[in-house]
C-alpha cells in the first residue's frame, strides 16, 4: 500500500496535497467543493479584521508559464471563516483545517489571534507575512526586525498552533537570519512560499492585470525552482519541531514529489488549482502514487527531505 498521509503538528492527514490560500477559497461553496476533493485539507482566504474588496478588475491572468495577480486580500473578514470552520469542525467526518489570517498593523493582528484564541477553534492557523499585493503594505517577513518583534508579541499568549506563509527569499544570509528568528519561536509550521512579488507580464505593448499599472504577483511554473530552494534551505536550517508546507509550482505529481523531496510535509496547489479545479487532487494524487511506486517507496517519509547532492 503506498499512501501520501502526512502530519503537521498534532494534526494528521490523509492526502499531503491541499490548495494555496487565495484560490478556490473566497466563499464557503469553495471551499466545501476542495473539502469534497481528494485534497487532504484545505485553507481559507486570507481572512482580515474586517471585509475587503480587494484591488480593481482585471487583477488575475493566466500566463504562458502560470499567472500574475494584484488581488489585494479581498475577503469576507476574518469571522466568516472562523465561524464556518467553527461549524464544519461539528460533523464527525470534517477533516482537520487552516484558518489564513493577517491584520493591517500589528494591532489587528493581535486583535484577530486574540479572538481565534477565545474561540473553540483549535485547529491550524497560518498567518500570512507574505502578500506582496496590496498598494502601501511592505511584505512583514522581508523586514527581519518586526517580524521578531511580531511573533515574540504573537507567542506572549498565543498557546493555538500556528505557522507563517513566507515571501520567497533570495540570498543564503537571508535564510539564515529568517530561521534563526523562527527558531526563536513555537511555530508549528512554516509555508514556502507566497508569489514572486511585482512581476511585470506584457502583451503587446499593454499590462494585462489594472492594479498598481500591472505589477503583481508571479505564481506556476516561473517560481518552482524559488520555491523548491526555499522549501530545502528552511528544511536544513530549522529545528524538526517546525514543519515545511512547499507552494510554488505545482501541477504534476513530478513537482509534488520535487516539493516532498525537498523537505515539505504538505504541498499547495495554486495557479494549477484555479486552471483546472479541484479535480486536479485526484490527478496529482494518482500522478505522485505512481511515482513513488516506481522508485519503491511506500510513505512521504521514505524520502521526504532526501535530496541528493554531486559528489
Amino acid at each position: 500500500m503506498v499512501s501520501t498521509a502526512t502530519q503537521i503538528g498534532s494534526f494528521t492527514f490523509d492526502n499531503c496535497l491541499m490548495n494555496a490560500a487565495g484560490v478556490y477559497c473566497m466563499t464557503k461553496e469553495e471551499l466545501l467543493k476542495i473539502e469534497q476533493s481528494q485534497a487532504g485539507s484545505f485553507v481559507t482566504k486570507t481572512g482580515t479584521l474586517t471585509a475587503r474588496q480587494g484591488n480593481p478588475e482585471p487583477r488575475y491572468a493566466d500566463t504562458n508559464l502560470g499567472s500574475i495577480n494584484s488581488m489585494g486580500l479581498p475577503n469576507h473578514g476574518f469571522h466568516y471563516y472562523l465561524d464556518f470552520l467553527s461549524e464544519l469542525a461539528k460533523h464527525k467526518d470534517s477533516k482537520s483545517h487552516f484558518l489564513s489570517v493577517v491584520g493591517m498593523s500589528p494591532a489587528e493582528t493581535k486583535t484577530i489571534l486574540k479572538t481565534i484564541m477565545a474561540s473553540d477553534y483549535d485547529g491550524l492557523v497560518e498567518l500570512n507575512l507574505s502578500c506582496p499585493n496590496v498598494p502601501g503594505k511592505p511584505q512583514i517577513a522581508y523586514d527581519f526586525d518586526t517580524t521578531d518583534q511580531l511573533l515574540e508579541s504573537i507567542f506572549s499568549d498565543y498557546t493555538k498552533p500556528l505557522g507563517i506563509k513566507l515571501p520567497p527569499y533570495f540570498d543564503i544570509v537571508h535564510f539564515d537570519q529568517a530561521a534563526a528568528i523562527f527558531n526563536k519561536y513555537p511555530l508549528t509550521f512554516v509555508n514556502c512560499v507566497n508569489s514572486i512579488g511585482n512581476g511585470l507580464v506584457i502583451d503587446d505593448e499593454q499590462v494585462i492585470i489594472k492594479p498598481k499599472n500591472g505589477f503583481g504577483g508571479i505564481g506556476g511554473d516561473y517560481i518552482k525552482p524559488t520555491a523548491l530552494a526555499n522549501v530545502h534551505a528552511f528544511y536544513q536550517r530549522l529545528k524538526p519541531s517546525i514543519q515545511i508546507i512547499g507552494t510554488g509550482g505545482v501541477k504534476t505529481g513530478r513537482d509534488a514529489f520535487e516539493h516532498i523531496l525537498c523537505g515539505a510535509s504538505m504541498v499547495q496547489i495554486g495557479t494549477a488549482l484555479h486552471q483546472e479545479g479541484p479535480a486536479i487532487f485526484e490527478r496529482v494524487t494518482t500522478e505522485l502514487k505512481t511515482i513513488m511506486i516506481q522508485k519503491g517507496y511506500q510513505r512521504l517519509e521514505d524520502f521526504r527531505g532526501q535530496l541528493k547532492y554531486m559528489a
